[in-house]
């Protein structure tokens, strides 16, 4: 009998270590991408972003114009993810600004090495085409960057955007998880 009740006493103990445990653990167990859906400067873009975004305006020159970019974007698993949108009067003017946004983008690739091709995004407008660019480093076959270009045209004009990937997410699949995750109405 005395065996007995030393499991017994031993049992409450067993429990609280367990709980206690478990409780630790489960605050470990943060996820490093929380996926959650973020509208895109009200202009009807849904981007499915890893974590909370903080959201800024500024002005980037795009040709011989200074143009205001909404961006939404964080950081997760050791990358940025970012969608930016500007508004464009017209198509002209879209195609225009797209082209020097990629420009800029590239010039700031440095000795990476760069492929590019034409992408597919639902709903977005065929001119100015979805565009994509990806880097790696020369000395290195991680990609450091990954850029799609795209355009949606509205009542008003024509909204672009870019969406980017800085880095390498400790996830491979977040990367794709976010460009797909991109739904024009």
């Amino acid at each position: 009998m005395s065996g007995v009740r030393r499991v017994n006493r031993c049992r409450p103990v067993v429990r609280s270590v367990a709980f206690a445990v478990a409780m630790m653990a489960s605050g470990a167990c943060t996820p490093t991408f929380n996926w959650r859906d973020v509208r895109i400067a009200d202009k009807g873009l849904v981007a499915l972003l890893p974590c909370k975004a903080d959201h800024a305006k500024r002005a980037v020159p795009l040709g011989s114009e200074s143009v205001e970019v909404d961006m939404s974007g964080c950081e997760a698993g050791g990358a940025t993810f970012a969608v930016a949108h500007a508004g464009a009067a017209d198509a002209v003017q879209a195609d225009a600004w797209l082209r020097a946004w990629q420009r800029a983008s590239r010039a700031q690739m440095g000795d990476s090495a760069v492929s590019e091709a034409a992408a597919a995004v639902p709903r977005a407008s065929m001119s100015p085409a979805p565009w994509k660019l990806e880097s790696r480093r020369v000395s290195d076959t991680t990609v450091q960057t990954h850029i799609l270009w795209f355009s949606q045209r509205t009542a008003t004009g024509v909204s672009l955007y870019q969406a980017t990937v800085l880095g390498n997410p400790s996830a491979p699949e977040a990367v794709t998880t976010f460009f797909e995750g991109l739904r024009l109405p």
